[in-house]
């Protein structure tokens, strides 16, 4: 096989969204194609046609594009290429690799039992194989899978895997209503496309040996195999949705970075040393299916969201305020300012774990009106504060400038002349402004909502602690 030459694929099927397991797959592909300068195509396997829907084509191809998997080929539609598919099973009738099958359901169903009650495996007796039947309604086509020897190969990850091809079934290659079956439309397509590396699962190491054989009846060159293995929960159990295994798309709209889920998806079951965080540039560099574990991978929600809190603590604010702004606009906001967003979210970053969680924190930045938590209320806002905050409201209106450096003067003026410290005051004022006892720095907080929103929240508070007397 001609080394140079790579191109590999993913096939996920729109009978589901992209999930976890599909999205580290599609990564591990993207990952050596663009290390070594293939090309990765993108093929949807959309034959189940009760159980695939455009809607979740679409958010398959909106997660590939979200994760920024961009593909080189595609997107094919695999329900589209029949006629490719139905060249190759042609191409095996007519060289006597595959036969026309007449038995009927239940004529199988009977052959299996009789095996069955034997304790033979319940494959396909062979009844029609050698009788060189032509097409008939209801009638399959089969594939001649050799009865003795083994298949094998040596995948790059596992190493050597054999099969006994008794073991094996004359397998159908198209079904009796015409449409090809899952193994002949896979080695079709990956024919056709010219796939020389098949990186999946391996849930699909036991329909390797079936596909090997449909290339070897072809007489076509068998691609290299490496099957990643499984993602577990932390508790080692099938991962599911109670372990945070939800959609790739749910993931964003939780306010995860696309790089964060990048990240993590690249270190379940591949490692690089002690290695935990890396550029899109270093997994490139870097990745190698050498370096892909023989052992499951585990998914770890809570590693996930510390990571991304992570991501955004280290992003820059400029990036953060783009991502965000949808996230604002969810809440109501429009036409909001690209610079304002950015100087909230330089004071947000430090304690946002998701883009929702900072968006939330950022609400009291934007509402024209914010409304008092009750027991920030209770506990903050009282008489005894009143005349503290009416001093304060008079000193910021007189202010010739509003930012952080002339509001710390003023203050330091204010609590010497009232002979307090700052704590006294710090979060009646936080509650006033923000509505919560919990925010970033007042100055910055101050600075932000500007001189007008300031001076009107502090009048309202200093009226509704009136209304308390």
């Amino acid at each position: 096989m001609n080394q140079e030459k790579i191109v590999t694929r993913f096939p996920p099927s729109p009978t589901g969204y992209l999930h976890i397991g599909g999205a580290r797959t599609a990564l591990f592909n993207w990952l050596f194609t663009r290390q070594k300068g293939g090309k990765f195509v993108l093929r949807i396997e959309d034959t189940d046609k009760a159980r695939s829907s455009d809607e979740t084509t679409k958010a398959i191809i909106e997660s590939m594009e979200w994760l920024g998997l961009d593909w080189d080929e595609g997107p094919y539609f695999q329900s589209q290429r029949y006629d490719i598919h139905n060249a190759f099973i042609e191409r095996l009738l007519s060289t006597g690799q595959a036969y026309h099958c007449h038995c009927s359901p239940d004529e199988l169903e009977r052959g299996r039992k009789a095996a069955m009650a034997k304790g033979l495996k319940p494959k396909y007796g062979g009844k029609c194989r050698d009788l060189g039947l032509g097409p008939a309604p209801g009638s399959v086509v089969r594939l001649k899978t050799p009865k003795t020897g083994i298949t094998q190969f040596n995948d790059l990850v596992k190493g050597r895997v054999r099969f006994d091809n008794e073991e094996l079934d004359d397998l159908i290659l198209r079904r009796s209503d015409g449409s090809p079956t899952y193994h002949m439309a896979v080695v079709a397509d990956d024919i056709s496309l010219g796939i020389t590396y098949v990186i999946r699962g391996d849930d699909h190491v036991n329909n390797t040996p079936r596909q090997i054989l449909i290339y070897k009846a072809l007489g076509e060159p068998i691609p290299q195999y490496a099957h990643v293995p499984m993602i577990l929960a932390p508790d080692k159990t099938r991962l599911s949705k109670r372990h945070g295994a939800i959609s790739v798309l749910a993931y964003r709209d939780m306010g995860y970075l696309p790089h964060a889920l990048l990240n993590s998806l690249a270190r379940l079951g591949w490692s690089y040393g002690d290695q935990e965080k890396f550029t899109k540039e270093e997994l490139i560099e870097k990745f190698s299916l050498k370096n892909v574990g023989k052992s499951a991978g585990v998914f770890n929600a809570d590693k996930l969201l510390d990571l991304n809190a992570w991501y955004i603590r280290n992003s820059s604010d400029e990036f953060l305020a783009r991502e965000l702004i949808p996230f604002l606009q969810q809440f109501g906001f429009k036409g909001l300012e690209q610079q304002k967003v950015k100087e909230a979210v330089a004071t947000l970053k430090p304690r946002s774990k998701t883009l929702l969680d900072m968006a939330e924190g950022a609400l009291f930045y934007f509402q024209e009106g914010i409304t008092y938590e009750k027991k920030a209320d209770d506990k903050f806002l009282k008489p005894d504060i009143l005349g503290l905050l009416e001093d304060i409201h008079g000193r910021l209106e007189k202010a010739s400038e509003f930012n952080q450096t002339d509001l710390e003067k003023i203050f330091v003026a204010f609590l010497e002349d009232n002979g307090i410290k700052l704590k006294k005051v710090a979060q009646p004022l936080r509650v006033a402004l923000t509505g919560k006892t919990a925010s970033p720095g007042i100055f910055e907080v101050m600075e932000i909502i500007g001189r007008k929103k300031v001076l009107e929240r502090l009048a309202k508070a200093i009226t509704h602690i009136r209304s308390k007397a």
